[in-house]
C-alpha cells in the first residue's frame, strides 16, 4: 500500500483492476477544509490519462512491477522471440506487445520488458541504436551538416530523416524515442 502523500512522478499504482503510473501530481491545502492530491494519472495498458482527486494520505495498493532484461533473438511469423538473459527461458510477444519501437528492434538487441501480474505492459529499448543506412537518395558535393534533411531507410525498415551528407552503407545512431537522427556511428 502506498499513501496519496507520497506520489510521485513515475509512481506506479493498482486502480480500477489496472495499472495507472503518475504523470503529475499536487498537494492542495485549502485554507478551509482537509488537504488533497490532484493527480494526472496515464493507464499504463491503454496510455488513456485521466485527472483524479484523491484525500491526502489516502491509501492506495502500489502496483508491484517486474523489470526483466531480455534479448531479442529471432522473429517467427508474427511473434517477436526474446530470451530473459537471467533464467534463460523464452518468451513470445507480439507486435502489439512491443508497440510502434519495434521498427528498431534488430536480432540480439537486449531490451527492458516490464511485466504485472505475468502480463507484459512495456517493453523499453535502449535509448539510441546504432542501425546501417541501405537505402536513401545519394548524397551530392557540397552538402553540409547545416543544409536540410532527406529520408533514410534503415536495416530495421524504419524511416529515419538524416541530413543531405549521409549515404548508403552507412552507420548512423537513432534516438529511439523521438526517431531522430543522433549522428554517424563513431568507430
Amino acid at each position: 500500500m502506498i499513501s496519496s502523500n507520497d506520489f510521485r512522478t513515475g509512481t506506479s499504482i493498482e486502480l480500477d483492476g489496472s495499472v495507472w503510473r503518475v504523470v503529475e501530481f499536487l498537494h492542495v491545502k485549502p485554507g478551509k477544509g482537509s488537504a488533497f492530491v490532484r493527480t494526472k494519472l496515464k493507464n499504463v495498458q491503454t496510455g488513456s490519462v485521466v485527472e483524479r482527486t484523491f484525500r491526502a494520505g489516502e491509501s492506495l495498493p502500489q502496483a508491484v512491477l517486474e523489470k526483466s532484461t531480455m534479448q531479442h533473438t529471432y522473429r517467427e511469423a508474427d511473434q517477436y522471440v526474446f530470451m530473459d538473459m537471467e533464467t534463460y527461458e523464452e518468451r513470445r510477444l507480439t507486435e502489439d506487445q512491443i508497440g510502434d519501437r519495434v521498427k528498431y528492434l534488430k536480432e540480439e538487441m537486449e531490451v527492458s520488458v516490464l511485466r504485472w501480474q505475468n502480463q507484459v505492459l512495456e517493453v523499453e529499448l535502449p535509448n539510441s541504436v546504432v542501425l546501417e543506412v541501405t537505402q536513401t537518395d545519394p548524397g551530392v558535393k557540397g552538402d553540409t551538416a547545416t543544409g536540410g534533411t532527406k529520408p533514410a531507410i534503415v536495416e530495421t525498415g524504419a524511416q529515419v530523416m538524416v541530413p543531405l551528407f549521409i549515404s548508403t552503407g552507412e552507420r548512423i545512431k537513432i534516438d529511439t524515442r523521438n526517431d531522430s537522427y543522433l549522428g554517424r556511428e563513431s568507430s
